[in-house]
């Protein structure tokens, strides 16, 4: 039994677990693996996504909910201090496009919206502090067309 939040509470890492499926588990880890051993920089996100990624509820792809963004999913994004709205495409490094609204894993906001639902406000750091996007809509999620 799940118990609805009203729209105005803040969900943050630490309310609520994120579900992801056992096949993005594996490859993510298998991702993070490759990015902390080429990459030299800043690690703290990387960090950010191995915790993510390590405290997950893994699920069967058959068993996600259909309000859970997971990979590949089209996600519609509100801003709630500007209510200006996105439409993007959570995907791999190796798909990423600015232009054409494909987000990274990578990227921290990639990172925030994983394995959240529909109607979650998620959180990331930025250098100018801390930003917020509302998980507006599910246009497509790829488990949920696997059934």
């Amino acid at each position: 039994m799940s118990i609805a939040h009203p729209p105005h509470v803040v969900i943050t890492a630490e309310d609520r677990q994120i579900i992801i499926t056992a096949a993005d588990q594996t490859r993510l880890i298998q991702l993070l693996n490759r990015e902390f051993r080429d990459n030299v920089g800043c690690r703290s996100h990387l960090n950010r996504l191995l915790h993510e990624v390590h405290r997950a509820n893994v699920v069967d792809a058959s068993e996600v909910p259909d309000n859970v963004v997971t990979m590949d999913s089209v996600v519609e994004l509100l801003d709630p201090d500007t209510s200006e709205r996105g439409v993007f495409t959570l995907v791999y490094p190796e798909s990423a496009s600015v232009k054409d609204n494909m987000l990274s894993i990578l990227a921290p906001i990639g990172t925030a919206i994983l394995g959240y639902r529909v109607g979650d406000t998620v959180s990331w750091p930025t250098p100018r502090g801390t930003r917020q996007t509302k998980i507006a809509s599910l246009i497509y999620q790829p488990e949920h067309y696997q059934r």
